[in-house]
């Protein structure tokens, strides 16, 4: 059980590398590592050094510093907080959706409510940012580790080179998803040299195809915790095959239900009912890895990863107003910032127990005003307890994010037959039999006609607030369209909700690199 000062693998070393290493930073223009900064090829001299060095990129997931909480950000002009991968990544895939709302008037942050942000809006900017980042991070670990010589084995070269890759695919699947069209770079691209080119939302997915097809080989079946594994990246490419129509303009849910065949061969297993909110809560650190259901999460812990973005954000913003901060596992008044639309309140009926996390003491379920804590229903899914039931009781927080699951595999096989088409046959079942697994774990009945919406909203109800949401209300043509509307949606001034310009199924490139970058185009509409 993780009790503050718990460490898997590489995990030990992220701290420290986290703080010896810094990205060179400028006004938002993001470059690679900064050679000069602690990093001399000279101190990578065995393969733990090159394991740490590696650290970084998977520490940069969690933290917004290398120097803890009050440090001075990876990317500068905006609060080290707001621009935290994981808090920003967030923001970017719930607030424009019926899955979450937020009180606050930090800046622009309710213009996602609105889905009326344009290309100078500073949180558009700040995700953005954090990918090039990442993806710089990754390239130059990519070329340390291909320079290495003899100072590693041929086959620590490859799995650790191996591992970089898919941590960049991770980005790269952020930036194809909610940006489209971006800048490119790789480990064979000029550091320091000419402005990086534009490659298409579609040349983009053929060439992570290609590349994750290409160091899959290297990455062990069974990986340490918190490190990726073939099933991490067989899942990248299983939301590339899922998304491929929104990607490429043709849809391939034959190759995605041929990824998620290749997820379940390696040994997961969805978590019985008992265990169902430990997926979320402090102790779920034991229910990653084969055998169990996460299949690779980011590292949250409330001593060695402290940043006022990730779970932290998460389970601090969904505490307040009459809630008991103790019962959420945190060691002070939460900050009364994140509810739930009634629609979405609405998915859930009879005794299914994802509904069971709705705080309604001192509530509205009606949500009259956006700045009002009270007007709209808390949602507790994620705590900072341990599976035990006592807390963290710390205001930084121990749960772990879990980027992917095996649940989500499940229902994307059940999409790939409803939605695709597919003959889905998985050890002798089909799509609708594993869209019922999902179901019967939850306490809910099962369904022997499924539909195409029945699917996104088992989509909403077991994969809330886990970062999918604004993903699969485009790939349904339901993000912009008045196919469905939900509390403010499209407007800052009414809870009625609009549909909006089809624009808004993607982000703008800020116009700040489109203006340092004349090799870059805005998306369409910006």
């Amino acid at each position: 059980m993780k009790r503050h000062n718990k460490k898997y693998g590489v995990i030990a070393t992220v701290i420290a590398i986290s703080m010896a290493f810094s990205g060179c930073t400028a006004d938002l223009n993001v470059n690679p590592i900064d050679p000069n900064l602690n990093t001399p090829d000279n101190s990578l001299t065995d393969s733990d050094a090159y394991t740490s060095l590696l650290a970084k990129c998977y520490s940069a997931f969690a933290v917004s510093s290398p120097k803890g909480s009050t440090g001075d950000p990876d990317i500068s002009g905006i609060d080290g907080g707001f621009g935290q991968y994981l808090r920003a990544y967030f923001n970017s895939q719930e607030l424009p959706t019926d899955e979450a709302v937020i009180g606050w008037n930090d800046q622009t942050v309710k213009n996602f409510h609105g889905l009326c942000w344009n290309s100078s809006d500073v949180f558009v900017s700040a995700m953005y940012y954090r990918i090039i980042y990442e993806v710089s991070l990754c390239n130059e670990t990519i070329r340390r580790i291909n320079s290495a010589g003899d100072k590693l084995t041929d086959a620590e070269k490859n799995q650790l080179s191996a591992e970089a890759r898919c941590i960049r695919a991770l980005a790269y699947l952020h930036a194809i998803d909610m940006y489209g069209n971006v800048p490119f770079t790789d480990e064979n691209s000029a550091v320091g040299g000419e402005s990086p080119t534009q490659i298409s939302r579609s040349d983009l997915f053929t060439w992570m195809v290609k590349d994750i097809n290409g160091f899959v080989q290297y990455l062990p079946a069974s990986p340490e915790k918190y490190r990726c594994g073939k099933g991490m990246a067989y899942m990248i490419l299983a939301k590339l095959y899922l998304n491929a129509k929104v990607y490429t303009g043709t849809a391939q849910y034959d190759k995605c239900a041929d990824a998620c065949k290749n997820i379940i061969s390696l040994g997961y297993n969805l978590e019985p009912q008992s265990n169902y909110w430990n997926l979320f809560n402090a102790s779920n650190d034991e229910l990653q890895g084969v055998g169990h259901e996460i299949i690779f999460s980011i590292y949250q812990d409330a001593i060695n990863t402290q940043a006022y973005g990730g779970t932290t954000y998460i389970v601090n913003a969904e505490c307040g107003g009459k809630m008991d901060y103790k019962a959420l596992g945190l060691g002070g008044a939460g900050w009364g910032g994140i509810r739930v639309t009634p629609q979405f309140v609405n998915k859930f009926s009879g005794s299914d127990i994802r509904g069971s996390k709705f705080f309604t003491t001192g509530q509205d379920k009606d949500i009259k005003d956006l700045s009002t804590f009270s007007e709209g229903y808390a949602y507790t899914k994620f705590t900072n307890l341990y599976k035990d039931g006592t807390g963290v009781n710390a205001s930084f927080v121990s749960t772990d994010f879990p980027v992917f699951r095996l649940a989500d595999v499940y229902l994307m096989l059940a999409e790939c037959q409803v939605v695709g088409g597919v003959n889905v046959n998985v050890n002798g079942h089909d799509g609708i039999w594993y869209f019922n697994q999902v179901r019967e774990r939850a306490n809910a009945t099962d369904m022997n006609t499924v539909s195409a919406n029945d699917i996104l909203d088992e989509r909403a109800r077991e994969l809330a607030w886990e970062c999918h949401r604004r993903s699969d209300l485009v790939r349904f043509n339901k993000l912009t369209t008045s196919d469905y509307v939900w509390a403010w949606k499209g407007s800052l001034n009414s809870a009625d909700g609009n549909s909006v310009d089809n624009k808004y199924n993607i982000y703008p490139l800020p116009s700040s690199d489109i203006t340092s970058n004349t090799n870059l185009q805005q998306n369409t509409g910006y």
